[in-house]
């Protein structure tokens, strides 16, 4: 009978060791921003939308940490069971991954209309005087403040009567000396205003940075596939012993 390849174990283990590492990092960080109040606010977090993605955080360090384990306790006890465990695992999160890239590709439109629509439900909020939209907006103005523009969609005119709230001490959206030195800004209601609307700013980091979540993703993909390779082969090795 064929013996199980020591090298391939032992490559196979400390890969899912480090994996399972990766998993608790992001665990806990996850968790600590979940239940500190210093986190959310040194991060800025506040809303629902950021809290569903720390959440979906949590569930992915969970899941990594899980897959780890598997692997780690499968490739070093040699257990046919738990790489099987394994693959499975992987193999359901890389056709989750190919699927959703096709039905993102597929239903772009319809992706596109969800996004006008929220960011509609944004700029209502930005005109707002409940609670929930004083939140949004003190969230809203930290981050015209930090990315130099102003409203969402067609600039200032998106905070209708709130445009001359002072929130943090100054005024939406209000430029300073040296932003109008820099030609940021542009007149709007007696006053200089950043003209750049915020919408502009964050497409064009998603475009600057497309090439850098592209090759995450591939790279996320690649690894996947020589997890699935490695721990199939192992297993097989493990069955012939």
């Amino acid at each position: 009978m064929a013996g199980v390849s020591r090298c391939l174990k032992y490559s196979m283990f400390i890969f899912n060791f480090l994996f399972w590492v990766c998993g608790c990092i992001i665990l806990g960080v996850s968790i600590w921003i979940r239940v500190s109040k210093d986190a959310q606010e040194a991060l800025n977090i506040n809303d629902s939308t950021m809290f569903a993605g720390v959440d979906v955080l949590i569930a992915v360090g969970s899941i990594i940490m899980i897959l780890g384990f598997l692997g780690c306790c499968g490739a070093i006890k040699e257990s046919r069971c738990m790489l099987l465990l394994f693959f499975i695992g992987l193999l359901l999160i890389l056709i989750l991954q190919v699927t959703g890239g096709i039905l993102g590709a597929v239903y772009k439109p319809q992706l596109e209309a969800g996004l006008n629509l929220t960011l509609t439900e944004v700029v209502q909020l930005l005109k707002g005087n409940t609670e929930n939209a004083k939140q949004v907006q003190e969230s809203w103005q930290k981050f015209q403040l930090q990315s130099q523009c102003c409203g969402l969609v067609n600039g200032a005119a998106d905070w209708g009567n709130n445009i001359n709230l002072v929130i943090g001490g100054r005024r939406v959206c209000e430029c300073e000396q040296k932003d109008r030195e820099e030609n940021l800004c542009t007149y709007f209601q007696d006053r200089y205003v950043f003209k750049q609307s915020c919408k502009t700013v964050i497409l064009d980091f998603l475009q600057k940075h497309m090439d850098i979540i592209m090759g995450i993703a591939f790279g996320m993909a690649v690894i996947e596939v020589l997890g699935l390779v490695f721990s199939m082969c192992l297993y097989c090795q493990i069955q012939r012993k």
